[in-house]
């Protein structure tokens, strides 16, 4: 019998003893955007940076109660705008991390793309959804079901990584990745089949690390190990995937949307691969759904936090060391 401890509280209590951090909210013009940011900054975990039309802000505060005095308002003309201003607040180091209000989810990250100006590294970026649901014991992640819509090879491995580190980060030590298509088995007639067994043999060389990878394999193989039993799939993961890599946007987004309509699932989302974390769920998302996806994002931006200090500990080293070897004349030339 499976037994379902609740995903979304478990990642908010792991963020009970983090410091709160800055997140610029974009275009924070629903009931639902701002009281997911202003709930947020209660439960102390981030402090609120409410970018867009103040006039507008303030009018869907009155109207529905929320009380955003104590908040900063970034006052910007329009949405376009908005958009723009909490890039470069996190571009420039003001906020750790950025979240979508009400906008677009094209408008929203068209900002954030450009190498120049936006949050872009090296890494592809990718969506992932966290579900949380009664009807599977373990943390499942799904992915990529709102960025890539028809991603390459090298792209899904970029995609599956994303998605292991985030793993990592929610306390998943070796996450089990399915890479999800129709069938079981490979066949030059079904291209995902073909990706799934590409990604395995990647894995195997290195080229994917921290996560156990298997595929091709249909989405009740993965997630049923009586299914898993029954069709004699040999495998490590199939019954117990920690993450879903789909095989295109389309696929993974009618999974997420048929997961959330029809079985009352509820699905955090975050951007990963960026300079910083990025909230992107639903529009219609609930306040508990934001509350998680922006607890998710405080974990991610830790991480980020403490590689930055062991570098930086690590280079103050490196120049001690050097400084002690030159006054001793010891320093190889």
């Amino acid at each position: 019998m499976r037994v379902h401890q609740p995903v979304f509280d478990r990642v908010i209590k792991k963020c009970c003893d983090l410091d709160p951090i800055a997140v610029a909210i974009v275009s924070p013009l629903s009931e639902v955007a701002l009281r997911g940011a202003i709930e947020a900054a209660r439960a102390g975990l981030i402090n609120p940076y409410l970018v867009g039309p103040r006039a507008k802000i303030a009018a869907v505060a009155l109207e529905h109660g929320i009380e955003i005095a104590p908040y900063l308002i970034v006052d910007v003309a329009d949405d376009f705008e908005a958009a723009q201003r909490g890039v470069e607040l996190c571009r420039v180091g003001t906020c750790q991390a950025l979240m979508n209000g009400s906008l677009h989810p094209d408008h929203f990250l068209q900002p954030t793309m450009p190498e120049d100006t936006g949050l872009r590294l090296k890494r592809r970026m990718s969506h992932a959804f966290v579900v949380d649901t009664p009807n599977y014991s373990r943390t499942l992640i799904i992915t990529d079901a709102a960025i890539n819509i028809y991603p390459k090879l090298e792209e899904k491995m970029d995609i599956v990584q994303n998605a292991i580190d985030l793993a990592h980060v929610l306390g998943i030590a070796a996450p089990k990745v399915a890479i999800l298509s129709t069938i079981e088995t490979v066949s030059s007639n079904i291209a995902s089949t073909i990706d799934a067994a590409a990604l395995c043999k990647m894995a195997d060389r290195g080229q994917i690390t921290g996560g156990v990878l298997d595929g091709p394999l249909a989405f009740d193989d993965a997630t049923e190990p009586e299914v898993a039993r029954i069709k004699q799939i040999d495998s490590a993961v199939a019954g117990q995937a920690d993450i879903l890599a789909v095989p295109d946007l389309e696929s993974g987004n009618m999974l997420v949307k048929q997961f959330q309509s029809l079985a009352g699932v509820e699905a955090a989302g975050v951007v990963l691969g960026a300079r910083v974390p990025i909230i992107l769920t639903s529009r219609a998302a609930n306040t508990k759904t934001r509350l998680a996806s922006t607890a998710i994002a405080a974990l991610l931006a830790q991480k980020d936090r403490q590689e930055l200090s062991a570098v930086s500990t690590g280079f103050g080293v490196l120049l001690q060391s050097k400084t002690w070897l030159s006054s001793n004349g010891s320093e190889p030339q």
